[in-house]
Order: C-alpha cells, then sequence, then structure tokens
C-alpha cells in the first residue's frame, strides 16, 4: 500500500492511499460471497450462485462498491497510523480508480487535531480569594432558616400589604368576556411575588377580606398565549383572606425545632462553620479554575470548527438526558425557554469552544510533562464514579470494560492529572 499526504490547509490534510490490483482482486472475491450469501437467486441455494450471476443480477457496480468497503475499512486506518494523522471526524472520501484489474486508488480528506502550542503553565501567579463570613451572613442564613419554618396566620381585618399572602377567587375578561384559563377559586398569590402579570399584585394592596377589586392590566406583548398577548383584561377579585407569616422567636426552643441543637448559640456556631466551609470551597474551585483558565488562554490553538460543533453535540444530548430524568422532552423545554434548536446551539458555542481548548491545551501538557496513569489512578476514578453514580465499584468496572470505555477513562484521568499539575505549581500571590 503506498501513502502520499498533502496538508491543504492548518488542519487539513488529503491522503492519496493506492491499494494493490492482488488486493482489490482478493476483496471483489470476499465481496462476492459476502453479498451471494443476501441475495435469492432462482435455481440456486443461497451463497452458491456463481459469480457471472451475482454480478449480473445486482451489477458489476454494486460488487465494486462492497469490495471498496473491506478495503478502505482496513486501508485508511493504517494510512493515518503511517502518517501519524489523529482525525478528528469523519474523513471525506473520494474514489480515483476503481477497477477489477487496476490498483485501487482513493483519496481522503481528514480533518486533523490542531497543533498546540503552549504557553506558561508552570508556575502562574495567582491569588486564592476566600470571602470573610460576615456576621451579617450568620444572620441572612438564620432568617433564612426562620423563614422556613414560619407559619401561616390569618391577619384578622388587615389590609394587605407588601409579602402578605392574598386568599383569592378570580376571573378573567377581555372585552367583557370572559376567556379560558383565567378563573381561580382560594388561590393563594403572594404580593410582591410576580408571579401574576404584570400590575396585578400591586392593584391588591390595602385591600381587606371580604373585599371585592376590578383590576386592570395588559398582557406582555410575548404572553405565552397568542390569543392574549398585548391585550388588555380586567380581572374581576374577591379577597377571602389575607395571611402572613408569623416568624418563630429567636430562642432555643426555635434551635431545637429547626435542627439537632440545643441552644440558639449553638446553632449559630454551626450556621458560622458551615458557611466557612462553603466559602472555602468556592474559593479553591475558584482558584483552580483560574488556573486553568490561564494556562488555556496562553496557548495558541486554531481549533477546526468540526471539534465545536460536535462537542456542543455532546452538550446538547447531555441536556435532552437530563431533561428526560426529570420528565421532560428537549422540544418541550425549547418550547418552555422560547428557544429554538439553532438558538440553543449558539447559547452552547462559547463554552464548547473553552472546553475542546480546555482538553487540547491538558492533553498536550500531558505529553510535555511525561504523564502516566497507574493502576491507583484508575481504580481511585472508579471509586469515584461508583460513588457519585451511587453503585457497587465492580459493576462500574463491568460496564467500563464491556462498552469499550477504558481509553477514554484513560484518558480523562490523564486530563485531570495535568491540571493538577498545573495547580500544583501555582505560586500563590
Amino acid at each position: 500500500m503506498k501513502t502520499t499526504a498533502d496538508r491543504i490547509e492548518k488542519n487539513t490534510v488529503v491522503l492519496e492511499i493506492e491499494v494493490p490490483q492482488e488486493k482489490v482482486a482478493k476483496a471483489l472475491d470476499n465481496a462476492y460471497h459476502k453479498l451471494a450469501n443476501k441475495v435469492n437467486i432462482p435455481g440456486f441455494r443461497k451463497g452458491k450462485a456463481p459469480r457471472k450471476v451475482i454480478e449480473s443480477r445486482i451489477g458489476k457496480e454494486a460488487l465494486l462498491d462492497e469490495a471498496f468497503e473491506i478495503l478502505a475499512g482496513v486501508a485508511y486506518p493504517e494510512a493515518i497510523k503511517e502518517q501519524q494523522i489523529e482525525p478528528v471526524a469523519r474523513p471525506k472520501i473520494e474514489v480515483v480508480t476503481l477497477a477489477e484489474d487496476q490498483p485501487l486508488v482513493f483519496k481522503a480528506t481528514v480533518i486533523t487535531k490542531p497543533e498546540v502550542k503552549l504557553g506558561e503553565y508552570k508556575g502562574l501567579k495567582i491569588e486564592k480569594k476566600v470571602d470573610e463570613v460576615t456576621d451579617e451572613k450568620i444572620v441572612e442564613d438564620l432568617e433564612n432558616l426562620r423563614n422556613r419554618h414560619a407559619k401561616m396566620i390569618v391577619a384578622e381585618g388587615a389590609a394587605i400589604e407588601n409579602g402578605d399572602f392574598a386568599i383569592i377567587d378570580f376571573e378573567g375578561f377581555v372585552n367583557d368576556v370572559a376567556f379560558e384559563g383565567g378563573a381561580g377559586k382560594s388561590y393563594p398569590l403572594q404580593i410582591g411575588s410576580g408571579s401574576f402579570i404584570p400590575g396585578f399584585e400591586e392593584q391588591l394592596i390595602g385591600a381587606k377580606s371580604g373585599e371585592a377589586r376590578d383590576v386592570k392590566v395588559t398582557f406582555p406583548q410575548d404572553y405565552q398565549a397568542a390569543d392574549l398577548a398585548g391585550k388588555e383584561a380586567v380581572f374581576k377579585v374577591t379577597i377571602n383572606d389575607v395571611k402572613r407569616k408569623e416568624l418563630p422567636a429567636l430562642d432555643d426552643d426555635f434551635a431545637k425545632d429547626a435542627s439537632e441543637f440545643e441552644t440558639i448559640e449553638e446553632l449559630k456556631v454551626d450556621i458560622k462553620n458551615k458557611l466557612e466551609k462553603a466559602t472555602e470551597e468556592k474559593a479553591e474551585r475558584e482558584f483552580r479554575n483560574e488556573a486553568i483558565k490561564q494556562a488555556v488562554e496562553g496557548s495558541e490553538i486554531d481549533v477546526p470548527a468540526v471539534m465545536v460543533e460536535s462537542r456542543i453535540d455532546n452538550m446538547i444530548n447531555d441536556l435532552a438526558i437530563n431533561l428526560e430524568n426529570r420528565g421532560m422532552k428537549l422540544e418541550q423545554y425549547l418550547a418552555y425557554a422560547k428557544m429554538d434548536a439553532d438558538a440553543l446551539r449558539e447559547s452552547y458555542r462559547e463554552a464548547a469552544l473553552v472546553n475542546v481548548k480546555t482538553d487540547l491545551v491538558l492533553e498536550e501538557i500531558v505529553k510535555a510533562e511525561k504523564i502516566e496513569v497507574s493502576d491507583e489512578d484508575m481504580n481511585a476514578e472508579v471509586a469515584s464514579m461508583a460513588q457519585a453514580y451511587g453503585a457497587p465499584v465492580e459493576e462500574i468496572e463491568k460496564i467500563v470494560r464491556q462498552q469499550g470505555h477504558i481509553s477514554a477513562l484513560i484518558e480523562s484521568v490523564l486530563r485531570k492529572k495535568a491540571a493538577q499539575f498545573i495547580i500544583d505549581s501555582v505560586e500563590k500571590a
């Protein structure tokens, strides 16, 4: 087999591959036997019809096409290995010569993995910023916990204020005609929540239980029900009750009810400890992300568009799986988000480009630093996956082997080790 390579663009190579005639003849014979077992010829048992009969039935071109698939399936992988090319997409194939009495000649246009010129990735100077846990933040968390344990009580004779819950009956009219979906009974509407049409909630402020009000609104131009978008409407509203939150006192009894602690002081200490842990984890996450970001931004890479498109495909597929796990189809999500498939792809484009660049830089660092994966590294990764999925380690190992994911897992571990190499070498400011 002969192979020549012509780099026509930065990340595009055209391979011209020539396969000897004797291999073509052998492939044609294999193609004949393969097709003979699929074609029913009257007067012959399946697979026993002579080659000339098969050719006359299906045509010489079909036989040659089958032979080409057999030959190219071997020749192309050998060619990219010989030329030390890493494709990032399926090649574009052009047959030059395909005949029984001649060598096979075909061209494969290949998009290759881009060259990565590493910038600074060792000894980066990065400051790790840990937010201070202030008394205000502790009070805010305590108030949130207090609100979660609040009771709703009827505010007898009270006028509705912002934050109150108005228990209402309502019916909406456009041009004095009630419209579908515009009515409700004993609906608990929190004033100021913004859950109703703009302007609706504010018009209930000051009303009391038993009072009736006409609320005049205009539906937004982008309202989900097209027949109501932009139209003026009147809602006839009756206030059944006004309810308010009754917050528990911040005392030891509250601490016992809302937590495993006996005193309010113990609860405050626990809140402070959790906030300190959360801020430390956030700072560490941002520190690591900044280190990787700087290493990537300092590198030079011309990323082929096909790699970005492929990553977008993967991201959308992950989104679809996550949505299905929550009982929603991707099409429903797009409708809810008022977005079409093209807009969704564009929303992922920038992140996809950054992700591809990051992987390429980490892979190049693996080569530059001669990073390797040990059995211990693999065992730790499988154990981490098992913990994440809540499955036994043995089951994850079995899935990885059966689905042929060992190489992908090794590459993932190598990239993680390269990322850790960057982080470990940072000179903290």
